[in-house]
């Protein structure tokens, strides 16, 4: 019996997660779901947007399936995501991107895996408001010890990068292309300029690269990385990096395979895994049965899979797959530009379950 803790989050969320765990119980698993509010609805509820009986469940659940959740840009709270991954201590992030047939898409046959360390970096959460009296004594602590004038009206963000936290996600990489056969790990850095943080990281990915003589290790800076995933992506396999550029990256991964509709990740630490689509909560489509249900479909794939139940796994992708590749239900993101044969997130969801049931 698997208990998972399922968040179904803000905007668009509810909508998908329903669609997707209609999904899952219908794939015959012994599961029970443990309901939990995050986001706009727990600030309603609890007066905060991540309670204290989300961070509970998921503690004792040890697996969640979340839904995207509202992140105010500019002001209001931390993004809630980063929140759950630094307190529930989720190094890893864990975005894989694959090309299907019947998505609309530049390019074909794209097999690729990001790999981004969670908990460091300009992720960290440590930042100074512009115009606060730490913010000052910094600035000066920074004209006294490097002899640099950083302007009075600054706001800052630290950079932390240690070499615990490098080489613990280089490890993981390096592992998780021993599982998976993979066969060559990319370690993406800027280390040309940020020799004292990126250079850490470099230096732990050369360091660990060493244990793993069967798997071909290379190395690229970050915005050569962007135009070589662009010219050639079939030259890349698991891309492994700090936090930021692993954001960028992944947006630009997704794109190369349709767009952030299909793009799902993991974020996993020693004994907690929480599972989540990509994309935004995009609340002009709230309630609207519109939206593409495939990335929070494919989370669940992924977290089947982490669960140990491959086959179940595969056939719910390989489902999700024919039906896209059909093409005749599915979401208006995945038809031709006024196509009137779209179908709603609930009717591509059932046309999903009825696909695995008869196959």
């Amino acid at each position: 019996m698997y208990k998972i803790t399922l968040v179904p989050g803000d905007g668009i969320g509810p909508e998908i997660t329903a669609v997707t765990r209609e999904c899952i119980n219908n794939l015959g698993l012994p599961i029970t779901w443990d309901l939990q509010d995050a986001g706009e609805l727990a600030i309603k509820k609890y007066g905060t947007p991540i309670p204290e009986a989300l961070f509970d469940s998921i503690r004792k659940n040890k697996v969640c399936l979340k839904g995207p959740i509202t992140t105010p840009i500019g002001k209001g709270y931390r993004s809630i995501n980063v929140s759950l991954r630094k307190s529930l201590n989720l190094y890893v992030c864990l975005r894989p991107f694959k090309s299907y047939p019947g998505v609309r898409s530049k390019y074909q046959n794209i097999d690729l895996v990001v790999v981004r360390e969670n908990t460091e970096d300009l992720y960290s959460g440590i930042e100074f408001e512009k115009g606060r009296k730490d913010t000052l004594e910094l600035i000066n602590f920074v004209k006294k010890i490097k002899g640099v004038k950083i302007p009075v009206d600054s706001g800052i963000s630290i950079k932390p990068i240690s070499t615990a936290a490098s080489e613990r996600i280089v490890r993981f990489a390096f592992e998780y292309c021993k599982k998976n056969r993979r066969k060559k790990v990319t370690a993406v850095h800027k280390a040309n300029i940020m020799k004292f943080s990126d250079g850490i990281f470099l230096e732990a990915a050369r360091k660990i690269s060493q244990s793993y003589p069967e798997i071909e290790y290379e190395e690229r800076i970050v915005d050569n990385m962007c135009m070589q995933l662009i010219q050639k992506p079939e030259k890349y396999d698991l891309l492994v990096m700090p936090n930021l550029y692993g954001d960028i990256i992944s947006d630009l991964c997704a794109g190369l395979v349709g767009g952030l509709g299909m793009a799902a990740g993991s974020n996993i630490g020693e004994d907690i895994a929480i599972f989540e689509p990509t994309h935004g909560s995009a609340p002009k489509y709230r309630g609207k049965n519109k939206v593409n249900p495939s990335a929070m479909i494919l989370a669940a794939v992924l977290m089947l899979e982490y669960l140990g139940e491959v086959e179940v796994s595969r056939k719910l992708e390989k489902a999700l797959a024919e039906v896209i590749k059909e093409g005749k239900f599915v979401t208006y993101d995945l038809k031709e530009e006024g196509d009137p044969s779209v179908v709603g997130t609930e009717e591509m969801g059932e046309a999903i379950i009825e696909k695995f049931k008869t196959t």
